[in-house]
């Protein structure tokens, strides 16, 4: 899982279901006497309204936050956990109308105020199903609720780069550009370059100049193999930097965290580091 795809509309319905959890345990309505139930109290209102509007929110998170998509009967976790938010919030209308519900025979039909479990369930479920609606179409609350880490500083000129992932050619020992030329094999100390051999091939330029960078993808992108198989080998996820190593004919050539390379077909809309 990775926390990191979060968004903030996933955020707004985190927090309308810990203030919906809250809410299940206030008084349903304002009565008379110290035996005012609770939604603990009615089975159908408990599930309905407070678990159902919970459920929908874990699912929601739990969808995001997978690396590849799940599904349940055939319906998508975020899918399903939006249409039970929508459910909760539509059950907590028609209760805030009768905040009597299945009370009315013990506390009888007389108009009651409503509880602030009713008030607060309410207002959380409105909150939580809008946040699980509008997220797919407000572009501000798709962005990333915990932001991107910043690339690391680019090094001095000179320095050697610290070995591990995401420094181009950290396992290789850098030449100083003022040494002077390797010593070819069978080579005396001190006599020329390619005595009494072959001299050396020259090396080709490279074929494009690029430099390496660190990005970021704004949605989770699926990463191929470079050799075209339609298959991905990997997806690359929002809010962890990874790094361009070369632009090929398909597409951008990434590295990932374990080491892999693939082609980044998709690289619109990329933050670059």
């Amino acid at each position: 899982m990775n926390i990191r795809s979060l968004t903030r509309g996933d955020g707004v319905v985190i927090g309308a279901a810990v203030l919906l959890f809250i809410a299940s345990f206030l008084d349903t309505f304002d009565g008379s006497g110290d035996d005012v139930p609770t939604a603990w109290d009615d089975l159908g209102l408990l599930m309905s309204m407070y678990v159902g509007g919970i459920i929908g929110a874990a699912l929601i998170v739990l969808a995001r936050a997978l690396p590849q998509p799940r599904k349940v009967v055939g319906l998508d976790l975020g899918q399903l956990g939006v249409a039970l938010t929508v459910f909760a919030a539509w059950t907590a209308f028609w209760t805030i109308i009768d905040p009597l519900g299945a009370f009315s025979d013990t506390f009888g039909s007389a108009d009651v105020e409503r509880g602030a479990g009713i008030i607060l369930g309410f207002i959380a479920t409105l909150v939580l199903a809008g946040g699980a609606v509008a997220t797919a179409l407000v572009p501000a609350l798709q962005a990333a609720l915990i932001p991107a880490p910043k690339p690391p500083a680019p090094l001095p000129y000179g320095a050697q780069p610290p070995g591990g992932y995401g420094y181009p050619g950290a396992q290789q020992q850098q030449p100083s550009p003022f040494a002077g030329p390797p010593q070819q094999q069978g080579q005396q100390p001190g006599q020329p370059p390619f005595a009494g051999g072959q001299p050396a091939p020259a090396q080709q330029p490279p074929a494009a100049d690029f430099s390496p960078f660190w990005f970021a993808v704004p949605v989770p992108r699926p990463l191929y193999a470079e050799d075209g198989a339609p298959m991905p080998i990997a997806e690359l996820a929002p809010g962890t930097w990874y790094l361009a190593v070369e632009q090929g004919a398909q597409g951008l050539v990434a590295q990932t965290q374990d080491g892999r390379r693939g082609v980044l077909r998709d690289a619109s809309g990329i933050q670059r580091g």
